[in-house]
């Protein structure tokens, strides 16, 4: 079989500059796991520039991500195309990064000597997205350049996203591995106690230089093995065209059960659109394993053929049924930052079922088509993320307009508004929200959202998530706690209490539940002549100590081992009441007048319990 130019031009790195290649990528790689290194031990330490969100952000997110596009261009660019790009990279990184940095600082609190600082690493959702968006941007240029255009024939996208693809994969199992004999070898080392390797292992000075050192090698001996990679391509390939039947008759039996179950139950879930976007992943990457790059027609069997046209089709009524479930969410309550997120989502993946529809319905050619509508859908997904990570379309500045247009309107009541997603999911646009809300003077509950606003801008970053409510819903307690030994009776102040006014994180299982069942056993720890209350979960090991404060409420003041709950002799022993209560075997400090006990390790094994004598 003749080979494709991308064949011949892997073919001709792997005999040709593979040294000066391999030692470029290889110091690459070091250098980066040095940075790496630096701004972890910057961040853990609070030092400089970990405590400057516009140098800590930008430099972290270049450390990520311009080396890995570095190592792949090298050997398949000029260096002067190289050069143009990595700059151009570059610039958009700083744009995202520095906008990151200023739409709401990520940092968290250290304290040295009582004194706060703080520390600032990149967002999740932008250090996740651009793995994707750089995936995306590298396979298209490396593609314009190997063929000399701007918009390259499909395939050679389809050979270059592929390799780049399975060498990504490949490098992380690298790395995996390499790190799993490293274990084993101190493993060994230890047999004949030599602990350096093991003491090494836990140093972050050796661990993340050699991650990224062998990543970059990984990525140089695939590239230069362009065989290996294309058969592994090939089979993984193959093994997922045919797994497209299986997901096409999922999804149409799915479909075909909508008009006896209704959509009402999709509305329930709240989370209805991120599943059906999900599904919407696999099939567009089931069918184009099973497309390939068009070529492939002659050998594909004809029930791969027909599940491929027929998830062309599906993409359509799922992508339809998501617009729907999102319009619905904003009609009631407004954007969020999720929500649009999801509508950028949905735009891509309407793209793909316009497309993907029209090209099942071409009966004469083998789904040719879908080549470009990839190639189209591949430059959306690299607008939209750019749009959404830049001021043009940022999800926490849309999101906080449309609320607050909706409360100013009156469509969200006050005592309705979550004033919290504007403090903590709003970023700078949140907190500006609430500022102008100190102010508020429209509406008849002027003095509510004054004081909210004030509350919501007096909140630390720590206190993000809410204090756990209670359940709301009364027990029966009698019913729910067994007391022991036989024939004692739970105090009648502990049955006769509120429980549901008791925030759940206060409380075990079996006085917050309906289906959870304890044993109370009336036991004076505290030493105060009046019994305490422990209660015990033997299925949940949801234990914990009851006991009355100055006010006669009874709260939770500790618990014991959740290991006890397994140890069915021993909680029999307890319901005979064949104990006795000793005094601790290490005492407590008193440090300035602050009791601090020392956490005993538990006697009981993890498996079983033991003889009980």
């Amino acid at each position: 079989m003749e080979l494709s130019a991308v064949e011949r031009d892997e073919m001709a790195l792997g005999t040709g500059v593979s040294r000066r290649v391999m030692a470029a990528r290889l110091v690459t790689g070091l250098l980066q796991g040095v940075l790496l290194y630096w701004l972890y031990r910057a961040g853990k330490e609070g030092l400089w520039p970990a405590t400057a969100p516009y140098l800590a952000v930008p430099l972290m997110m270049l450390a990520l991500f311009l080396p890995v596009l570095l190592v792949s261009s090298v050997g398949h660019m000029p260096a002067r195309k190289a050069a143009a790009w990595l700059a151009a990279a570059s610039l958009v990184i700083l744009a995202m990064a520095l906008h990151d940095a200023w739409r709401g600082h990520h940092g968290y609190p250290m304290f040295d000597n009582w004194t706060e600082r703080r520390v600032y690493s990149p967002s999740q959702i932008l250090a996740l997205c651009s793995v994707p968006f750089f995936f995306i941007a590298q396979s298209l240029v490396l593609s314009g350049v190997h063929d000399r255009r701007r918009v390259a024939s499909y395939g050679t996208y389809f050979e270059v996203a592929w390799k780049l693809g399975v060498q990504l994969l490949f490098s992380v199992f690298f790395v995996g591995a390499l790190f799993m004999v490293l274990f084993m070898g101190s493993a060994l080392f230890k047999l004949i106690k030599l602990n350096f390797l093991e003491q090494l292992l836990t140093e972050a000075w050796f661990n993340v230089p050699v991650v990224f050192t062998a990543f970059s090698c990984a990525m140089h001996i695939t590239d230069v093995r362009p065989a290996i990679v294309r058969g592994i391509r090939t089979l993984l390939l193959v093994l997922m065209s045919w797994i497209l039947p299986v997901a096409a008759v999922i999804v149409t039996g799915f479909l075909c059960s909508l008009p006896f179950t209704g959509l009402q139950a999709l509305w329930e879930t709240r989370h209805a659109t991120s599943v059906l976007l999900a599904a919407v992943v696999v099939l567009v990457v089931l069918i184009n394993a099973a497309f390939q790059n068009g070529d492939a027609a002659a050998g594909v069997q004809a029930i791969v053929r027909l599940s491929t046209r027929a998830a062309c089709i599906l993409i359509f009524p799922l992508t339809a049924i998501g617009i729907y479930a999102l319009g619905l969410r904003v009609a009631q309550y407004g954007w969020t930052t999720d929500r649009i997120i999801a509508a950028a989502c949905l735009l891509v993946a309407s793209c793909y079922a316009i497309g993907y529809a029209w090209a099942a319905y071409q009966y004469d050619t083998w789904l040719r088509p879908l080549a470009p509508v990839n190639v189209t859908a591949a430059f959306l997904v690299i607008a939209v993320m750019l749009a959404l990570f830049t001021p043009i379309a940022d999800p926490a500045r849309i999101s906080v307009n449309s609320q607050m247009a909706r409360l100013e309107s009156g469509k969200t009541a006050v005592g309705q508004f979550d004033f919290r997603f504007l403090r903590f999911e709003g970023g700078r646009y949140g907190k500006a929200a609430l500022e102008r809300l100190e102010h508020w003077s429209a509406g008849g509950d002027v003095a509510l959202v004054r004081a909210e606003a004030a509350r919501m801008l007096a909140l630390a970053d720590h206190e993000r998530w809410p204090t756990p409510r209670p359940s709301g819903a009364p027990i029966d307690v009698e019913g729910h706690v067994t007391a022991w030994p036989s024939g004692a009776r739970l105090p009648a102040s502990f049955v006769s209490q509120r429980w549901q006014d008791v925030a759940d994180d206060q409380k075990p299982e079996c006085l917050r539940s309906k289906e959870g069942s304890c044993d109370g056993f009336m036991i004076d720890l505290t030493g105060d002549g009046v019994d305490d209350v422990l209660l015990i979960n033997s299925s949940s090991g949801n234990n914990a100590l009851m006991t009355q404060d100055a006010e006669g409420k009874w709260r939770s003041i500790g618990s014991i081992s959740y290991k006890i709950s397994r140890c069915h002799p021993l909680i029999d022993k307890l319901k005979q009441g064949d104990f006795s209560i000793v005094p601790p075997k290490v005492r407590e400090l008193d440090i300035g007048g602050h009791r601090v006990a020392v956490t005993m390790n538990p006697d009981l094994p993890e498996t079983g319990c033991g003889p009980v004598k």
